[in-house]
């Protein structure tokens, strides 16, 4: 494939190497690296194979699940008008089949791009490596089979985009993304401004209540009951600030970002007694059944299936006793 310099083209479509230098990559991740030098992935369209028969993942195919689940009626309609348009011209294209997409017999007048076609789609293939392979849909009508085939999951090693790279698994990261340019740029900013609200947030709690900053700590990170009322201001500022960039216990900064503001929107009560419980439950004082409960240790009282209820259970007032009771019992660790 030629390579189109970016000058070249007004809206490049590319698949560009993924990477996070907070994820351990053989150290590649230092230099903007995937793989070393030379190296590359090479992927076969992937395929479903049932009763013996395979059916790729094209992207392509109206009956797919991911269409034929489209809740919306209108909708539905609309990306099978798009798939047969879309087959339609790729059919007169490269096997000189002329197909009507209004054609109530469409899918029997396919010839090649018909999903169970093992003769042409075991050979599309995706090879990547760290330099942005660029894809032309409008001129080469592989790169828009190989569009509509990213799209739809159909190659393991390419997210369908930068915001579906970053939300993936941590052990299920990609080496590659499909890349819009737009849609990228509009991620990227979105991320930033989310972070920049997060870390105003961050400053005006430690100016004005370092308090509620102590309770938030205590629940955004995993290993929160680390807090106590003698952990220095600064120190839980800078564990914050750190989270809020992804380098906390969660690695994806954009949602840490907004676990961050959605636990900051939290009223006082709330987060302390989810502090209480949170730290309870690290401390043994409350425990899970086989049952599916959870259940004061010592009392053996049923407090709920999970934090939210236990929290609510909480703060019924005829429930004050237990209350009074773990908040002791975990206050004197917070005291230490």
């Amino acid at each position: 494939m030629v390579e189109t310099s970016y000058a070249n083209k007004r809206s490049p479509i590319m698949i560009k190497p993924y990477f996070d230098r907070k994820v351990n990559n053989l150290g590649l991740e230092q230099y903007g690296m995937v793989l070393y030098d030379r190296v590359y992935h090479q992927e076969q369209l992937s395929c479903l194979e049932n009763n013996g028969v395979k059916r790729y993942v094209t992207g392509l195919n109206e009956f797919a699940p991911d269409v034929k689940n489209i809740p919306d009626a209108e909708e539905r309609e609309a990306k099978i008008k798009e798939i047969r348009n879309i087959v339609s011209n790729l059919e007169k294209d490269l096997a000189s089949n002329v197909i009507n997409p209004e054609d109530p017999e469409f899918w029997s007048k396919v010839k090649l791009l018909r999903p169970d076609n093992d003769d042409f789609w075991s050979k599309i293939e995706l090879k990547c490596g760290n330099e942005p392979l660029y894809l032309d849909p409008a001129k080469d009508p592989y790169d828009l089979i190989k569009l509509y085939a990213i799209n739809a999951g159909g190659f393991s090693i390419v997210a369908k985009s930068l915001e579906d790279a970053r939300n993936r698994p941590f052990n299920k990261v990609p080496k590659f993304y499909l890349d819009k340019f737009e849609e990228t740029v509009s991620t990227k900013t979105e991320t930033k401004k989310l972070r920049n609200k997060a870390l105003a947030e961050l400053q005006k709690l430690f100016d004005k209540n370092t308090n509620k900053l102590f309770y938030i700590a205590k629940m955004v990170e995993v290993s929160g009951s680390q807090y106590k009322k003698s952990t220095p201001n600064d120190l839980v500022y800078d564990n914050m600030d750190r989270f809020i960039m992804g380098e906390g216990s969660e690695k994806n900064a954009a949602r840490a970002a907004q676990m961050f503001l959605d636990t900051c929107n939290q009223d006082m009560e709330t987060l302390k007694l989810r502090s209480i419980v949170k730290d309870s439950a690290y401390f043994k004082f409350i425990i899970s059944r086989a049952d599916g409960f959870i259940y004061h240790k010592d009392k053996a009282a049923l407090l709920g299936r999970n934090q939210a209820e236990i929290v609510e259970y909480l703060k019924n007032p005829l429930n004050e006793e237990l209350l009074i009771d773990l908040q002791k019992r975990v206050e004197k660790y917070w005291n230490q």
